[in-house]
């Protein structure tokens, strides 16, 4: 069982890799998390790091196809601090990031807060704490150099691969009429490839996503706040990126974004 000494060493050890760009191959045996509650009680320190509020939420693994590629049996939850934000419309460098792939998704601002409790929340109640969707591009990454044999709990205590976000316009109000799940998405990575996404990638639909994360968070003693955004994960296949590419995503009546890639 890791102490909190180990929890913040081993929260130092990741940070120091993501902030020179170096990969790991693990953390030492020491400071390896041992299940969900030891990855997050080390992610929680990264908090600290950050001199503003804390933007927010995302989740990974939210399609049974990215929980096999990284071999998790559900989805993981991260923090996205405030420094990790770009510009909509922006160009973003790609020389610290391995992964290099951008992933559309559905984000959501709570207007509310939800706190820890016993019983879980349902999808009603937390639906009702949101305040606005969003529209977004997460482009994540790893600070394990083989992420996809880490493990749950290194990945959650690796901030579930977050890196960078682009938050998107505000949808507008009409979005809660519509099935998000069956919605779709059309990616374009400049004029090299197009792919088409659908809510229903993400865990069935977002607001079941959005849901599962309010209950994670429950779990293990962590509020979601009123003007946190959570982005619920990829709805498209990843996108793979290069320098010079441009992402332009076209999320039909809710709305369009893009973002650049340089070197």
């Amino acid at each position: 069982m890791l102490d909190e000494a180990a929890a913040g060493e081993a929260a130092a050890l990741i940070w120091e890799s993501r902030q020179s760009a170096r990969r790991i191959a693990a953390l030492p045996e020491r400071l390896r998390p041992a299940d969900r509650a030891e990855g997050y009680a080390i992610q929680a320190r990264y908090e600290a790091r950050s001199d503003r509020p804390l933007f927010g939420w995302k989740i990974a693994a939210t399609s049974r196809a990215g929980q096999a590629h990284i071999g998790v049996d559900g989805p993981l939850g991260g923090r996205i601090l405030a420094e990790m934000l770009v510009p909509e419309g922006g160009t973003l460098g790609l020389a610290d990031n391995a992964m290099r792939v951008a992933e559309p998704e559905f984000v959501f601002r709570m207007a509310r807060d939800l706190p820890p409790r016993a019983t879980p929340y349902t999808q009603a109640e937390v639906m009702a704490a949101v305040g606005a969707l969003h529209l977004g591009i997460e482009v994540p990454d790893s600070r394990f150099a083989d992420f996809a044999r880490a493990g749950g709990p290194q990945l959650i205590a690796d901030n579930a691969c977050a890196h960078r976000f682009c938050l998107g316009p505000e949808a507008p109000e009409a979005w809660r009429g519509i099935d998000l799940a069956a919605h779709r998405v059309q990616c374009r990575v400049g004029e090299r490839y197009a792919r088409e996404g659908i809510g229903a990638n993400v865990l069935g639909d977002p607001r079941i996503a959005l849901a599962w994360l309010a209950n994670e968070l429950s779990r293990h003693g962590v509020t979601l706040r009123e003007g946190q955004y959570v982005t619920t994960g990829t709805c498209a296949v990843p996108l793979e990126i290069q320098p010079g590419d441009a992402v332009q995503v076209d999320y039909g009546p809710l709305g369009q974004m893009g973002l650049a890639f340089g070197a």
